[in-house]
C-alpha cells in the first residue's frame, strides 16, 4: 500500500510514478514549510485540504471527510492520516516546491509522489 499523504485517496486520482525533480526544490525545514502552507488550501482533483501551523489536517476527499496530524521531523513532513474512517497511517515525506506547486514524495522522498496547487 502507498504511504502517501493521501494514499488510498491518491490512487483514485490516478497516482502516477515519481518523475525528476529537476525543477522542484526540497523544503527542508518546517519554519519554511509553515510559511508556504499558512492561509493556503491544497488541491488536486476531488481533494480540497489545509494544514495548520498547529499540527493539524482537514479537508474532503472524494465526498469524505479527511483529518490527521503532522509534525517536522529531521526535514520531513510526517503525518497520520484518516480518510473518512479509514486510517491511512504514518509517513514521513519529502517536501517540494515549483512556483504554486506543493509535491509531496512518501516514504522521506523515496517513494511515490503527489502534486497539489496551492490556492
Amino acid at each position: 500500500m502507498f504511504k502517501l499523504l493521501f494514499t488510498t485517496i491518491i490512487m483514485a486520482t490516478s497516482v502516477v510514478m515519481r518523475e525528476a525533480m529537476a525543477d522542484f526544490f526540497i523544503v527542508s525545514q518546517r519554519d519554511e514549510f509553515v510559511k508556504v502552507v499558512t492561509g493556503k488550501q491544497l488541491e488536486r482533483p476531488f481533494i480540497k485540504l489545509r494544514v495548520s501551523n498547529a499540527g493539524d489536517i482537514t479537508g474532503r476527499a472524494l465526498m469524505a471527510s479527511v483529518h490527521g496530524s503532522w509534525t517536522w521531523e529531521q526535514g520531513y513532513f510526517c503525518r497520520d492520516l484518516f480518510w473518512g474512517k479509514r486510517e491511512l497511517g504514518y509517513n514521513c515525506q519529502q517536501v517540494s516546491l515549483r512556483g504554486n506547486k506543493i509535491r509531496f514524495t512518501s516514504d522521506e522522498g523515496k517513494g511515490d509522489y503527489a502534486d497539489f496547487t496551492l490556492k
